[in-house]
């Protein structure tokens, strides 16, 4: 959600509401105030209470207004409720949530694995549904939402803002003026450093059944582009994926971060409560769920990959070569699409940040 660094949608309507208070002797009546869309939120983490709650309460709060909170932590909906700045009322009970507080769409910013249940469920109850990618985690759950969507007849929504970018669409735009001529092949490239990509196997990511392996979770984006960009659809896929790096690839380990006897010599050490918004909503919560932010990434449970290749053939006969590594020394992405005509290079060029 972006808003212009000059003047916001919100700081115009404020100065428009004092310019209409002085000028109320030459009004004759005020005009109605426009139904604001009343949107609910269930998963009260960092991406629910600040990418969505509080962009939401401070940008388009004359537009939308947040009716409820929900999340399985009490503990989390509460402190989020302050850290967003709303009074709507917070709810452990989603279906109590919903009927109490009937909202017009539902924002999913769950668990991963945990969507297709709150999605169906917001359809089955008569709302609009605003999810973040991905849109769930395996096959069954897909068909799942497709056969609530059509029972309901309402409407499903996923996040994939990275279309919105303005190089991924100046890519667009080329294709669609074949630039290059026919595609032939794409490369893409995927680069997370020991910080970013690190974090996922801090996080409740680091399980398969959680997030359905970065696959799903991250590379769902560059997937949706791929699609996007060459207007057709996969027809065959070969992946492969390991971990070499994170989880068992250590000599030592432990719970998390907080408690951990390697702070010293560990790298990957991360102090969370340096980080006071992760404190109230995370460790502060601790006790309701045992949810531990600043996990070990060498937990031996840790299974999902950080090592990934997939191989796409498309309808069209477009061939996808992908791969992603979440331990570099650098960050960036490196893509070529291959033409009949040309070469189109859309990279975003390594940025050192990490050593390790």
């Amino acid at each position: 959600m972006i808003t212009d660094s000059t003047i916001t949608r919100r700081s115009f309507i404020s100065g428009g509401a004092a310019l209409a208070l002085t000028a109320s002797s030459v009004v004759s009546a005020p005009r109605a105030a426009e139904r604001r869309l009343r949107m609910a939120l269930v998963g009260t983490g960092a991406r629910g209470s600040f990418t969505w709650g509080q962009e939401v309460v401070e940008g388009y709060g004359d537009v939308v207004e947040i009716v409820g909170l929900c999340d399985i932590n009490r503990k989390r909906v509460e402190a989020a409720k302050k850290l967003i700045g709303t009074n709507a009322p917070s709810f452990v009970d989603f279906d109590r949530m919903i009927k109490e507080t009937r909202p017009d769409t539902v924002v999913v910013t769950t668990v991963d694995a945990t969507h297709a249940h709150y999605i169906v469920r917001a359809l089955e109850l008569g709302c609009d549904v605003m999810t973040e990618k991905p849109l769930c985690t395996d096959e069954e759950q897909c068909l799942s939402i497709l056969d609530a969507q059509r029972k309901s007849g309402k409407k499903v929504t996923v996040t994939f803002n990275a279309r919105h970018d303005p190089e991924a669409k100046k890519v667009k735009e080329l294709l669609m003026e074949k630039a290059v001529g026919d595609v032939i092949s794409v490369d893409f490239h995927e680069y997370l450093d020991t910080s970013h990509g690190a974090d996922y196997f801090r996080r409740w990511h680091r399980l398969k059944e959680n997030s359905g392996t970065l696959l799903v979770h991250k590379a769902s984006h560059h997937f949706d582009l791929a699609n996007w960009w060459l207007d057709s659809t996969p027809v065959e896929v070969t992946a492969f994926g390991d971990l070499k790096f994170y989880g068992r690839n250590n000599s030592f380990r432990n719970t998390h971060c907080r408690v951990c006897p390697f702070k010293q010599q560990c790298k990957f050490y991360w102090d969370v409560t340096q980080n006071q918004s992760y404190v109230k909503l995370y460790v502060d919560c601790e006790s309701e769920d045992g949810y531990l932010r600043d996990g070990c990434v060498w937990r031996e449970d840790i299974n999902i990959y950080d090592t990934m290749s997939v191989v796409v053939k498309y309808e069209n006969g477009v061939f996808l070569n992908y791969t992603a590594n979440t331990y570099l020394p650098f960050e960036g992405q490196a893509i070529s699409i291959n033409g009949r005509r040309g070469r189109l290079v859309g990279t975003e060029e390594p940025t050192p940040r990490c050593t390790i």
